[in-house]
Formats: C-alpha cells, sequence, structure tokens
C-alpha cells in the first residue's frame, strides 16, 4: 500500500502576497493594540518585506519587531479581530494560482499542510479558510492572565520549518521523497531540501539561483483573487508560469521541463 503523501505551503508571499500577519495592523490599530505609529511602522516593514528579500537578516529583525510590538496584547482580542477581519484582510491578498495548485493536491488526495514563521493565531484560521489539512506556525508564549509575554516559545523558521516536516512525516507516515513543498524565500531552502519535489515560487533572487542550480521548478504567481468571487475551474489546471520554460500540466503539477529530471509525477 502506498505512504500518504503532503504537499507543504510556505504563506507569506507563497500563498498570500503579504505578510500575513503585518496585513492585520490596521484592524488590530482599530482594536485598540497599537497606536497609529507603530501602525505606521508596521506598514512600513509590510512594505520592505514586500519588495525586499527575506534573508535571515531581516526575517531576525522582523520578528524581533513583531514580538516587541505584540507584548501585553490580549490574545483573545486577537483572535477575535482576526476570525472577524479574515475575509476582509486575507481574502484579496491570496494568489489564484495558490488556491488552484492547493485544489490539486487535494484532488490528488495529499495532505496540504502551511508551514509559517506567522504566529498560529493568524495563521490557524487562513488555513481553515484555505482547506488546509494542518498547519504548523510560531507559537508565542502566554501569560497567565491571556496576553502575549513578547517571548517565542517556537519559531517556525529555517531548518525548524524541514525539522517540523520530518516530524510530520514520521507522526502521518509521509513519503518525503514523493512530498511536494512550495516557497519564495532562500531562509526556506531547508524546507525545500526536505522533500522529493520543491517547487520555487516567486522566488527572491538567491533562492532563484539555488533552484536553478538544483532544477527545481520556479513559479511565479501573480494574481490575489478574493476567494468568494473566484471561479473555480471544473478540472484542475494551474496558471503558473516557470521561468526558463512553461510549466503546465494539465491535471496536476509536474516538472517535466526539468533540465535534470529525475523525480517521477505524483499519480492522480
Amino acid at each position: 500500500m502506498p505512504r500518504p503523501v503532503a504537499a507543504f505551503f510556505d504563506l507569506d508571499k507563497t500563498i498570500i502576497a503579504a505578510s500575513s500577519t503585518l496585513a492585520f495592523s490596521r484592524h488590530f490599530q482599530s482594536g485598540g493594540l497599537i497606536t497609529k505609529r507603530a501602525m505606521l511602522r508596521s506598514a512600513y516593514a509590510q512594505f520592505v518585506f514586500a519588495v525586499g528579500g527575506a534573508d535571515h537578516d531581516q526575517m531576525d529583525k522582523l520578528r524581533e519587531f513583531l514580538s516587541a510590538l505584540v507584548t501585553g496584547w490580549d490574545v483573545a482580542t486577537v483572535r477575535e479581530i482576526v476570525a472577524d477581519t479574515l475575509h476582509h484582510t486575507v481574502d484579496p491578498l491570496v494568489y489564484d494560482e495558490a488556491v488552484t495548485l492547493i485544489e490539486e493536491h487535494r484532488a490528488a488526495g495529499h495532505d496540504v499542510i502551511i508551514v509559517s514563521a506567522s504566529g498560529t493565531e493568524v495563521v490557524d484560521p487562513i488555513g481553515t479558510m484555505l482547506g488546509a489539512h494542518a498547519v504548523v506556525a510560531t507559537e508565542l508564549e502566554i501569560s497567565a492572565e491571556g496576553k502575549y509575554t513578547g517571548e517565542i516559545k517556537r519559531y517556525v523558521f529555517g531548518e525548524e520549518k524541514a525539522r517540523a516536516i520530518r516530524s510530520l512525516a514520521d507522526e502521518k507516515g509521509y513519503d518525503l521523497d514523493e512530498c511536494h513543498a512550495y516557497s519564495d524565500s532562500v531562509t526556506d531552502v531547508p524546507m525545500l531540501e526536505a522533500v522529493g519535489h520543491p517547487f520555487a515560487v516567486n522566488p527572491d533572487k538567491e533562492l532563484r539561483r539555488i533552484a536553478e542550480e538544483n532544477g527545481w521548478p520556479i513559479l511565479v504567481f501573480t494574481r490575489p483573487v478574493g476567494l468568494r468571487s473566484r471561479s473555480l475551474p471544473s478540472t484542475p489546471t494551474l496558471a503558473a508560469l516557470a521561468v526558463g520554460g512553461a510549466v503546465a500540466v494539465g491535471g496536476y503539477v509536474w516538472a517535466n521541463s526539468w533540465a535534470n529530471a529525475r523525480r517521477r509525477p505524483p499519480a492522480v
């Protein structure tokens, strides 16, 4: 009997065209969690994240900024704001191509797992909205009074993403050689190397170089679209372009245009 297969997705700039946490800044300000000045700083951090490559130094600075920002926040209030504003905030940022790809993996019988450095209070509801089977996200320490302390219990970043994937594979019995992973950032190379079918999505400069050296497909997602207004395809298709040659295979995505094609496509 074949072992189960999973598709592991980074979230920010892979499934959605922004930082999932920073996208809620305006709503957190409206809810009284942050000042207008802090909201403007958050907007600037969002801009830097969007236009720059998310290397280790930038991600560390973003982690430090967010840790300081959320210190003292009431967790129940955060969850309420995210739940109340999720579709308005995140829905328009979701890449149409990513949703199609998720649908194709689900149709193929694969588990869809979101693995993100953003906090679990934000990522969990997004995962539910997208129909993910599971979410692995950063866990912030919560005080006995139900407030964030500013400390991080588990930072799902870099090598920790790869460890999380291997742990899930041990738990669920996934065949990692047949699993897929998608990310935009060089910081997720350990995650991509953990599976047999890695894909670079809208990659930063360094990840693009590594993907080209290893013959990994490079996908370009360009169309954020509201899920509720999205016309679902009658048959699975992928509307993503592979840099260096089109990679669009009806029914399912696989890299038959790789220069070093060494991996088998998943069975549908």
